[in-house]
């Protein structure tokens, strides 16, 4: 049995902004993961998730693509990408194989309930890798993640990428994503072998690492509420005025300087950042009647600041987890305490060290 596993993610900056091409961001990947087994099928194709419920999805090769029964299981991010790879390998030239598909996860609590750690980008991330060495496609890392997108963005075209860039290369990531536009239109009418190689219709798309900060200690928080990424990116869109693209530039700004503090070790300046972004998120939210940050985000950031670190929400804001850095010789203990008080949860999790060097 092939086995791959494929990290959570949580944003620390350039939220909302890394929608549009070119706009920076800045992410880490987490030490939970979800992992994909592959192993040889017979007659059809099965994908086993708890997603799916107890029994297993189901699905086999028609002329025209794959066919499943869709009375009762969506046509997700899973199927995509299966999809997807189908028409790679064959344009490869390897022969069809059907396989089962084993998908678990570290992404959830023990009820089902989602932490909003990007457990859509990690199980696409997961089925590409998986599927890459069962068939052999021979994949870079940085062609996994385009598979990725491409798969994703068949699914929901407002993807950023950046959640599955953290959940390929690992670590401490500056990302900027390509016309996921473009890239939707490419997929009409061209191969997908011709498509990872034509460097215009990966424009804007860039991703390089960044070193950990070394006087700053990471600490989680989930708010215990789940928020839809695609409603509240969806109403900033419809609702941007005159002021995005101020907004815009003042998160490159932001970002650009996370990165400078992030590169020179320079905590004050990483803290700083921070807090600009907190407040860049919050300003967005009120300039299109969105609530990104909830009374318990309010919370969840106003006991790390008082502390002396920064914090806020981290992704689309709406609930879920919010991020903080604080000095690394501060006891987070009193933290942990109100926030408990406050049905705030402190996710155990790190940052989940890089994977390979990035092409």
């Amino acid at each position: 049995m092939i086995e791959f596993r494929a990290h959570g993610k949580l944003f620390v900056a350039g939220e909302y902004a890394v929608v549009e091409p070119g706009q920076p961001s800045v992410l880490i990947a987490l030490d939970r993961a979800i992992t994909a087994r592959v192993a040889e099928g017979h007659g059809s194709g099965s994908v086993h998730s708890e997603e799916y419920g107890h029994l297993p999805l189901t699905w086999t090769r028609r002329e025209d693509g794959l066919a499943l029964d869709r009375e009762h299981h969506p046509y997700d991010y899973v199927m995509a990408t299966i999809d997807l790879v189908e028409k790679l390998r064959a344009e490869l030239g390897i022969g069809p194989r059907f396989h089962d598909l084993r998908i678990s996860s570290q992404l959830d609590d023990a009820s089902g309930r989602k932490f909003g750690l990007g457990s859509s980008a990690a199980v696409t991330v997961a089925t590409v890798g998986a599927l890459d060495r069962f068939y052999g496609l021979g994949l870079s890392q940085r062609q996994r993640f385009q598979v990725a997108l491409l798969a994703t963005v068949r699914v929901n075209p407002r993807a950023s990428g950046g959640d599955l860039a953290a959940s390929t290369f690992g670590g401490w990531l500056r990302y900027s994503a390509p016309d996921r536009e473009r890239l939707l239109e490419q997929l009409t009418g061209n191969t997908v072998s011709a498509i990872l190689h034509d460097v215009d219709a990966w424009a804007g798309f860039d991703v390089e690492r960044l070193p950990a900060p070394t006087d700053l200690r990471l600490l989680v928080g989930w708010t215990g509420s789940p928020a839809s990424t695609t409603q509240l990116v969806g109403a900033v869109r419809r609702h941007r005025n005159g002021g995005y693209s101020t907004f815009l530039d003042d998160s490159r700004a932001c970002v650009d300087d996370l990165t400078t503090g992030l590169r020179t070790g320079d905590a004050e300046q990483t803290l700083d950042a921070l807090r600009r972004a907190r407040g860049l998120m919050q300003r967005l939210g009120d300039s299109v009647g969105s609530r990104i940050e909830t009374d318990r985000l309010t919370t969840l950031c106003d006991v790390v600041e008082r502390s002396g670190g920064a914090a806020k929400p981290s992704g689309a804001g709406g609930g879920d987890c919010g991020i903080a850095l604080v000095p690394a010789d501060l006891d987070p203990a009193v933290i942990f305490r109100e926030w408990e008080a406050h049905d705030i949860r402190h996710l155990s999790v790190a940052v989940q060290p890089p994977e390979g060097p990035i092409e």
